[in-house]
Parts: structure tokens; C-alpha cells; sequence
């Protein structure tokens, strides 16, 4: 089933899940036991991240080193069909620029086409982490606007192969990424939207937010959305901070402030099961509001803490 129709269906506020693939040498076990205790819940729908090959430097016994190329969290198809075999619940892929040529892309939008995926969240992805600017592989994808345009091609059954005629329409419902404190490349608020805007144009049929801790910020970017005419479900993205080692992390790696008073709380905190409490009674409060709200969906970047994901969203249900 399609996001924007459980949604379109859904007469209050949505529960949604989002999960890394496992480190190379686990079993899906592992994405089981992350979320046995929150399918307790019922989501609607569970994302899964996409992670691009890494280049590592291999000393060899003579002392030199080889280049070679790992990717860390591979099974990203694979996880959505175990999850939706397993749990009977809709599987959201990410697809990513990044790592990944057109023909790679379009390999495995068929794959998951034939395992019954409904649903893409397409996003850009990071630059490689050798690089200070992102770079498309060659044969590749330069912006998520792009790599969403190659989607809404296959959907209307145009392939790379331009002798393929009549081909099979894929039917995927696309998902795309929001910035409420702005996308850190863009040089400002409205170039920034302008970019969703175009993304929304070419086909986009809902939204999901980076992360965010005030929730005002969420709601001011609603209403510049709606101003611009972005009339699509804005879903707010949620993620608890669980350490102290977060107040610098996150903001240096996903470009968000984090509120004074929920800095000073955390600060004042004498351990980690300390700052979990802090951080899982914020992440309360702010899904309380945003339910009030009534949000489309409350989406969770559970990212290996489900615990403190459970024990607010069952405060909140």
C-alpha cells in the first residue's frame, strides 16, 4: 500500500519507524529484535536507509596499501521484503545518488517493483566521506530531483534502454526529504524550498523533515510550504538524544540546533540512562504537541535505541 494512502485513509496521526540496515556480518535477526517491541504499535510503515560503497586504504605485508571498496550496510532490498514477509507492514526503501549509477538505480527499482514495494523515499545522499563535495558516480545522479525524475520515468514505463518499448509501469509513490532549518548547502530559506517545490512539481507526493527539536521550526516550515504552494502531507522526522557526545554530533552532522533548554537539561544530567530520560521525555512532549497538531504521520529515527522510542510513543498512545 502506498504511503500517501495510508495516509489519505488515516483519521488521526500515524505511527512510522525508520531503521539502518545491519553492520556486514549480522544476521536480519537483528532487525527483528530491533523491532518486535515496536510493532506493539502498529506503524504504518517502516523506512529503510541506503548506504553507499566506502573506499579504505588495506596495509599489505610489503607496507603498501590497496584501495578497496566496502560498503558497510548492505540488504537494503532485502530487509524490505523480510520486513514486509515478516510483519505484513508496507517497506519504504531510500534511494540514494550516491555510490550509485543510473543502471544500478534502475536495477533495483525492478527488484523492488518485483518484490511488491510500493513506496521510494528518494534522497541525494552524503558525499563520500574522502570527499568535501558531493560527486555523482559516473553515469549517475547529480540531485535528488534527478533521481526522482528516473523514477517518475520508469512509472510511466520509459527505461534506460531506449529500444525497450511498452515497458511494464512501475507504480511507486515517492517520497522526498524536507530541511525545516534548511538543507546546509543551500545558500538560503528559499532557495531551499524552491528546490522542494521542483521536487513536488516533477511528482513528489509527500514529504518526510530531517530531524528537528523544536517543534515550532516544523510548523513555521509548514506554513512556508503551504504559502509556496506545496500542498502535499509534510511528515515531521523525530530522533531522541540518548548522550552527551549528541550535543555536538548532531549538529555538526545533520546541521540542527539543538533548543537551550533541552541543552541545559542534558548538560545538567550525571549519566547516560540520566540523559536518556531527559531525551525520551522531550521526544513525549514533542510528539504530544505534534499529534494536537494532527501531523499525517509521527515518523521515528529509531537508529539502534528502539527502547527509548517505545517508552515515549507509549506514553503518547
Amino acid at each position: 500500500m502506498k504511503v500517501i494512502d495510508h495516509i489519505r485513509q488515516a483519521n488521526k496521526p500515524l505511527i512510522s519507524f525508520e531503521i539502518l540496515p545491519p553492520l556486514k556480518g549480522k544476521t536480519i535477526n537483528s532487525i527483528f529484535d530491533h523491532l518486535d517491541p515496536l510493532m506493539e504499535f502498529k506503524p504504518s510503515f517502516i523506512n529503510v536507509t541506503y548506504h553507499r560503497s566506502e573506499h579504505v586504504f588495506k596495509k599489505k605485508a610489503d607496507g603498501t596499501f590497496d584501495k578497496v571498496e566496502v560498503r558497510k550496510r548492505p540488504g537494503t532490498v532485502g530487509i524490505c521484503a523480510a520486513i514486509m514477509n515478516h510483519y505484513k507492514v508496507d517497506a519504504v526503501p531510500h534511494l540514494i545518488c550516491g555510490g550509485f549509477n543510473k543502471r544500478e538505480t534502475e536495477d533495483a527499482l525492478i527488484d523492488l517493483n518485483f518484490i511488491g514495494v510500493d513506496n521510494v523515499l528518494v534522497l541525494r545522499g552524503d558525499a563520500a566521506k574522502n570527499e568535501t563535495v558531493f560527486e555523482p558516480e559516473p553515469g549517475g545522479n547529480r540531485y535528488a530531483l534527478d533521481l526522482m525524475k528516473q523514477v517518475v520515468n520508469l512509472n510511466n514505463g520509459i527505461y534506460l534502454e531506449e529500444d525497450i518499448r511498452d515497458g511494464f509501469r512501475t507504480k511507486f509513490c515517492i517520497g522526498v526529504a524536507g530541511y525545516p532549518e534548511k538543507h546546509f548547502e543551500a545558500p538560503n530559506l528559499q532557495s531551499d524550498l524552491d528546490w522542494l517545490k521542483a521536487k513536488v512539481e516533477a511528482g513528489a507526493e509527500y514529504v518526510v523533515t530531517q530531524m528537528f527539536f523544536d517543534n515550532q521550526k516544523y510548523f513555521d516550515f509548514v506554513k512556508r510550504c503551504r504559502e509556496a504552494g506545496i500542498e502535499i502531507p509534510i511528515i515531521p522526522g523525530l530522533k531522541p538524544i540518548t548522550n552527551k557526545k549528541q550535543l555536538s554530533v548532531i549538529p555538526r552532522t545533520f546541521h540542527v540546533d539543538i533548543p537551550t533548554e533541552l541543552s541545559n537539561e542534558i548538560l545538567k544530567a550525571k549519566t547516560d540512562g540520566d540523559v536518556e530520560q531527559v531525551g525520551s521525555e522531550w521526544l513525549l512532549q514533542q510528539s504530544k504537541e505534534l499529534k494536537a497538531a494532527n501531523v499525517p504521520v509521527l515518523h521515528y529515527y529509531t537508529l539502534g535505541k528502539p527502547k527509548v522510542i517505545y517508552n515515549a510513543v507509549k506514553e503518547l498512545v
